[in-house]
Parts: C-alpha cells; structure tokens; sequence
C-alpha cells in the first residue's frame, strides 16, 4: 500500500500519502453508449473526447473505459481479436493517443479494460492454436480430448448457459470456454500466453494508460486435473442455471493469486499506475484477491451493493436494502479486508440494473450519497449521476445479449443504453438512430436539463465529489458505525484534519438526528438552515462537519 498509515487512539487506519486511486473517484464509461462523434450511431473515442470537459466539470479523477480493442462484438468487446489495436467503431489509436492527452490535461487518468482470460475465436492466436496440435500456439487455449464415448472433458457449464466445451475437428478436440463458444479461453499455465499478454500490458502503459481493470481475474485459476463441478445443494429456482453446479474447480483456484501476481508485477513495473480486478465473488473470498503483502490487485472489485434490492433477498450478506442490512455489509466487508488494504464500492457497472431502476428514482439521491461517501475509492457508472434508468423490457436494437438469448432473464443491454445529453434528437448522442434505443424519453434525465437545475442529481453528485476532495476525512479518512434511529444509517469518517458524520434515512418515513454539535454541510435535499437537530425525510441524507465538536 503506498504510503504509511496514521495511528489514532481509536485504532482507526488513515493512509498518510494516499496515491491518486485511494483518494479518487473512477467513472466507467461504455463506449459503445457515451457519445457519437463519427455519425454512425456508436459511440466512439472522439465522442468521449468531446465530452472530456464534462468529465473534468463533474470532477472525476479517473475514467475505465469497458472494453475498445477490435471485437467481432459477440460479447460486445469482451471478445478480442486483437489486443493491440482499436476497434474501428471507436475509432483508432491516434484516437486513443488524443483522449489520454486530453484527459491528463484535465488531470483526469485513463484506465482500460483488458481481457486476459479469452479472446475472440477470431484471434489469430486461436485461428492458429486450432489448426492441429502440433501448431506452437495449440496449448495457448484449454484443449481436451474426448471422453471414451466421445462427450466433453467434464460437466463444466458456460456462464451463457450450456456446456463450456465445444468440439472443432481439426484438431479433434474439445476447447473450453467459460462464456460464449466464441470466446475460447486461454490457457494461462502457458509461459507464452503469459509473455504474450504481459507485452500487451506494456503497449498500452507505454503509451500512457494510467492502469487496467482486469475482466474475470478469478477465472484464471482453472483446475490443472479438470474435475468435474460439484452439485450446487444451495441452487434454487430463480437463480441462473450455471449456478445448479458449485463452480468448484472451473474458477477461483490457487492459481488464479499467481497469475493476478504476475499481472500486478507489470504495472508495477511503471510508476503511479493502478491494476483493478473484476473479482464477483463473496466479500471474503473476493478480498483474497488483494494477494498475500497485497501484491494482486490494488482494488478488487467489492460487489456487495450491487444486487440489494428493496425487500429482495441478497444470498452474499445482508436481506435487503434497509440501515441494518447496509451497515452489516459495510462492516462484514471490512472486517474480513486484509490489514492495509484500501476498500472500494460500487452500485452497479455494465453487468447489472442501473440503481435507480434496481432500488427506485426515490432512492437515486441516498444511494449516491451512500457510494461517495464510504470509505475507499468509489466507482460510478455512467448516467448513473443522472439518475438514469434501465431501458424497459424487451427493447431491441442493432444487437442482442449473448447471455439474454440463452434464456437468462437478465439482459444487460437494457443497462448500456446512450447517454442522453440533450432534450433533442436521439438525446444529443449521435445525429443518427443510435445502435441501441435511448432508456427513456423523460427530459428530466438529460445533462442539459439536469446542468441548468441547481438541485438536480447531477449537481448533488458533483457537490459529493467535490467536498470528498475538500476533506481528506471523506476521501482518505476511517470508518466506524455510530448509533442511529430506525431506518437511519449513521457513521462517522475521521481524519486527523478534520471528521464529518453522514446520517442517510434509508426509510420512507420522517426520522430526527442529533448533528452532536455539528453543522450540515451537505443535504440530498438542499440548503439546511442551521439547528441543533435536523429532520430528515424518507430516502434523504446529510453529510455533516463535526469537526469543531471533537
């Protein structure tokens, strides 16, 4: 962890030089949804360069850009056919070039989304790795022979639905893959596809990409002997059917920490970078992924916000959406963090509901309170500062889920929709009929609109960031759970500049809180005068400075 921490006399840690990702808010954009500057209805880098002002105006400090390398577009980039280039909907890599230039201008970094688990089956490297098994780069990907009767390896299931095996003659062999047949995995106990993937790593850094967010990084860690998945006791109906089978040996191995090693290893080799794991697992197993001296990654992904939902069951932690099950998953997630890691939260990203149709648009405002003031390093999903809802069901554009069309009820296109940036046509995204439809017609959830309302989302979100810069006790500062009424969670960020409470009601009903001496500084629902107590509405939050009264 870079920098030393601070003792208190409260036992809480504060990291005393907290690099640019401790203290940072990281802002995923879709690329395929942000802006079209080409005229042809998919976003691409230009838009997004276009755009860098809105991105420096918000005050986010790092942007992860989901996947831009060329792709057939069976899984809508995470299919790569080539690790080193651009796809030509984004554009191309002067493209590139320019963005990162314009986002340090603004001092704003650029992380990328790298997939190293599997590629395209359009990848030279498989093109190549399937035409018999004597080619150099056949054990590049995760080949088997036929059972006796001639059936798959094992009983291993893709995460689209279906067996992960899928038979090719030539070779005569079966190949594995976790999600699409068109997405083969590799074989990472290659020392060639590591080379390989550890040159790519380096073009990227080379040419200033500040880090990498690292797609499915538990899936490394396959088991060498293949056993078969056990029977899953717990599955149940409603849970998704790759889930009948406890995913035992096809994922979240010992090795899987060896190779998340080797990949911090070269982003360390470049000075101030970051490497983020995608990690969706439970708090306890995910945090592993911090490493052993917290050599893996510097943030695995922490999804334990992302599937609570009002009244809904959440198997990881909690039951639903109230102040006791979010203070129990805040403090579970915690406790179980290895000592010196720095945590991290998220409400959604381009895998899940967007929140404001996930929790309600009631709620939209105390959840983004919620995610920007915890400690460690939030990431936000884009349009998620506008309160931007899902597309409603069954709308249909220019491509389709590869996960919804094997009968998962989840689609996840329904949360990539444009960005809708003005009340004109296609919502000031592209001058063309966008490849997939804006999620809603409401002018409301427009930046333009939401810009010029000074008590809008928007400007809530942004006020959140910038007083998370003004006070290192809300970007850096520790966390501990203070008492609270009904409905209300209530906890305090300390630093030894400075503390602040936030006290956010996650209830429908009126509930009063003692400021302990302190003044609001901060209110989801606008300017507060000044009081002992304050009474806060259903789904409202306040932020308050207690510094004076410490």
């Amino acid at each position: 962890m870079e920098g030393r921490s601070i003792g208190t006399e409260r036992g809480r840690w504060v990291p005393e030089s907290p690099a640019w990702w401790q203290r940072g808010v990281i802002y995923q954009i879709y690329p395929w949804s942000f802006a079209d500057a080409s005229g042809d209805g998919v976003g691409d880098l230009r838009g997004i360069r276009d755009h860098v002002d809105y991105l420096a105006w918000l005050g986010v400090d790092a942007v992860w850009l989901s996947p831009i390398f060329p792709s057939p577009g069976v899984d809508l980039g995470y299919d790569v056919s080539d690790y080193r280039d651009v796809d030509p909907r984004f554009g191309s890599l002067r493209d590139l070039d320019d963005l990162v230039a314009a986002l340090h201008a603004v001092d704003v970094r650029l992380i990328l989304d790298l997939v190293p688990n599997h590629t395209s089956d359009r990848h030279p490297w498989f093109e190549q790795s399937r035409r018999d098994r004597t080619n150099p780069r056949h054990d590049w990907y995760v080949w088997r022979d036929p059972r006796p009767d001639g059936a798959a390896p094992n009983n291993w299931e893709s995460y689209f639905g279906g067996s992960a095996w899928t038979f090719l003659d030539p070779p005569g062999r079966w190949y594995l893959h976790s999600f699409d047949p068109g997405q083969p995995d590799l074989n990472w106990d290659n020392p060639g596809v590591r080379d390989a993937i550890r040159d790519v790593m380096r073009f990227w850094l080379d040419r200033g990409v500040d880090g990498f967010r690292i797609d499915v990084i538990w899936l490394l860690g396959k088991d060498p002997e293949l056993r078969d998945n056990p029977p899953n006791q717990g599955w149940r109906e409603g849970l998704p059917d790759y889930l009948r089978l406890r995913r035992a040996y096809s994922e979240d191995g010992p090795r899987a920490h060896d190779h998340a090693q080797f990949l911090r290893s070269v982003v360390d080799e470049y000075p101030d970078r970051v490497m983020i794991g995608e990690v969706v697992l439970p708090p306890e197993r995910a945090v592993a992924y911090y490493g052993t001296d917290l050599l893996e990654a510097h943030l695995p992904h922490n999804f334990a916000l992302t599937e609570v939902r009002p009244g809904d069951a959440l198997d990881l932690v909690v039951a639903d959406w109230t102040a006791e099950g979010i203070r129990a998953i805040v403090e579970h997630y915690e406790a179980v963090m290895p000592e010196g890691a720095w945590p991290n939260w998220l409400l959604g990203d381009h895998d899940f509901p967007r929140v404001a149709s996930r929790l309600g648009p009631e709620r939209a405002r105390v959840a983004q309170m919620l995610l920007l003031t915890l400690r460690g390093t939030p990431t936000c999903y884009y349009g998620d500062e506008l309160g931007l809802v899902d597309a409603p069901p069954g709308t249909r554009g220019a491509v389709t889920d590869p996960q919804a069309a094997t009968g998962e009820e989840r689609d996840r296109l329904v949360a990539r929709t444009p960005m809708p940036w003005t009340t004109g046509p296609n919502g000031g995204f592209s001058a063309v009929e966008p490849w997939y439809p804006i999620a809603s017609d409401d002018q409301a959830l427009t930046v333009e609109r939401q810009r010029a309302d000074p008590g809008s989302l928007l400007h809530l979100f942004r006020a959140l960031i910038r007083l998370r810069r003004e006070r290192p006790a809300l970007a850096v500062g520790a966390y501990r759970s203070l008492l609270a009424p009904e409905d209300v969670l209530s906890f305090e960020r300390w630093h030894p500049d400075v503390a602040v409470h936030v006290h956010l009601n996650l209830g429908p009903s009126p509930r009063q809180i003692d400021l302990a001496g302190g003044r609001v500084v901060l209110s989801t629902a606008g300017p507060t005068a000044p009081a002992p107590k304050v009474t806060l509405g259903g789904y409202e939050g306040v932020v308050v400075d207690v510094s004076a009264s410490e």
